[in-house]
């Protein structure tokens, strides 16, 4: 059976060979507190360092560049993808940013 990792939702449901095949999901915490989003400043590169499961509507990306930092959130609304990003600074701001998004206690 696959181990429990913070962040993991529906995958545990699915049979073993079914699960393998994705990353961790964001939990629907009711009442968890609200990150500032704000649209994508430029598009530019950027590494992708961590990240979790698009097979909901909205997932996220643990991203740097240029020495810095941020979460990047994909949405899928009405055939539409809407990209924002949020804790553009210090990596270490934005790994607490991004526990507490895996842990359900923000989205």
């Amino acid at each position: 059976m696959i181990r429990k990792r913070p962040g993991d939702g529906s995958a545990e449901d699915l049979p073993v060979e079914e699960a393998r095949f994705h990353s961790v999901h964001v939990p629907d915490v009711p009442g968890c507190a609200e990150l500032d989003w704000e649209p994508v400043r430029n598009g530019g590169y950027a590494r992708v360092r961590s990240y979790t499961c698009d097979c909901r509507p909205t997932f996220y990306e643990l991203c740097y560049a240029h020495g810095q930092a941020f979460i990047r959130r994909t949405r899928r609304v009405n055939g539409k993808t809407l990209i924002d990003e949020c804790a553009h600074g210090r990596p270490t701001r934005t790994l607490a940013v991004w526990a507490m998004l895996l842990s359900g206690a923000a989205k």
